[in-house]
């Protein structure tokens, strides 16, 4: 296979750290998805680049196989155990096999100081005895985004996203959050000589919303109240993810009072019908603009204070 340089892919140095991976990886991402480039194979393949390159560079264990034996890295288990195995068998004086695979490497049966690449191109090709036999490997695991508005968070519904030249439509269950990951099995990279394939790791990007600000499963927003109703109290309307309410404003109301509206909050994940709550918090506008008159009425009544 071609080598590819997974850092030379994301565009950062081979001393990057976690955080710059994955903040490069989410750039390119976004600008080479499929979705924002239709029928644009040249996309599709740099995408596909992009999100193996990651696979592997954000997984501390794949990276450092990747750095110390680069295309090869996904067999270097086998070779270690190999590597491992031939060292035993030199501690036994009376070891001899003529069916030894590993005979005749570097001219003496031993991989010291060998290429390894050579190893893995001849290693899989036979068994002890000379029989033939075809090791299987388990295919990448691939990653995407998938990029939410905050009502469709709030919804169970359909979504459509490609993967490796794939559409793969999946239900998105209502309370998903921002940043959480799903995987789904066998939706990776296809297995090497009949292998599992690996798997797919959905990670969701939520947009933020106007109104409401989320914690958990509790939402919070701001309502704002003139002044009369603070004081006098009466009847508001507030907006819910489910439609506005109405809502009764109690006298001699401070601002920054909160009301908790129970139950009207975000959709709790994976527990059907069952919500967090709504948390409301006044803000009273204090008026401008008064008339001689107004002022006049306001005096009278700081006057009543005194």
């Amino acid at each position: 296979m071609d080598y590819i340089d997974y850092y030379k892919v994301l565009g950062v140095a081979k001393s990057a750290s976690a955080a710059e991976i994955k903040k490069a990886y989410r750039k390119l991402a976004r600008k080479y998805h499929p979705d924002l480039n239709p029928n644009d194979k040249e996309a599709e393949k740099k995408f596909k680049e992009i999100n193996e390159a990651n696979e592997v560079l954000n997984d501390p264990e794949k990276r450092a196989k990747y750095d110390q034996y680069g295309e090869n890295w996904q067999h270097a288990d086998a070779f270690e155990a190999n590597k491992q195995s031939q060292a035993s068998g030199r501690q036994r004086s009376s070891y001899q096999s003529a069916g030894n695979p590993f005979e005749g490497f570097s001219g003496s049966g031993s991989f010291d100081g060998g290429d390894f690449s050579d190893f893995f191109s001849s290693m899989f090709g036979q068994e002890a005895g000379g029989r033939a036999r075809t090791s299987q490997f388990r295919g990448n695991d691939y990653r995407a985004e998938l990029h939410l508005s905050f009502r469709q968070a709030a919804e169970t519904h359909k979504q459509s996203l490609t993967v490796n030249n794939k559409t793969i439509r999946i239900t998105v269950p209502a309370g998903v959050a921002n940043g959480q990951e799903i995987k789904l099995k066998g939706y990776g990279g296809p297995g090497i000589n009949n292998g599992p394939n690996g798997d797919l790791y959905i990670t969701f990007v939520i947009a933020d919303d106007p109104v409401f600000k989320r914690n958990g499963d509790d939402l919070y927003a701001k309502k704002e109240i003139d002044l009369y109703t603070a004081i006098l109290g009466g009847e508001i309307q507030v907006d819910t993810l489910t439609g506005r309410v109405k809502l009764k404003v109690k006298p001699e109301t401070q601002n920054n009072t909160k009301v908790k509206l129970k139950g009207k909050g975000f959709p709790i994940y994976k527990k059907e019908g069952k919500h967090g709550d709504l948390i409301i918090s006044y803000e009273v506008k204090i008026p401008t603009d008064l008339s001689p008159e107004q002022k006049e009425l306001f005096q009278k009544l700081a006057d009543l204070q005194k």
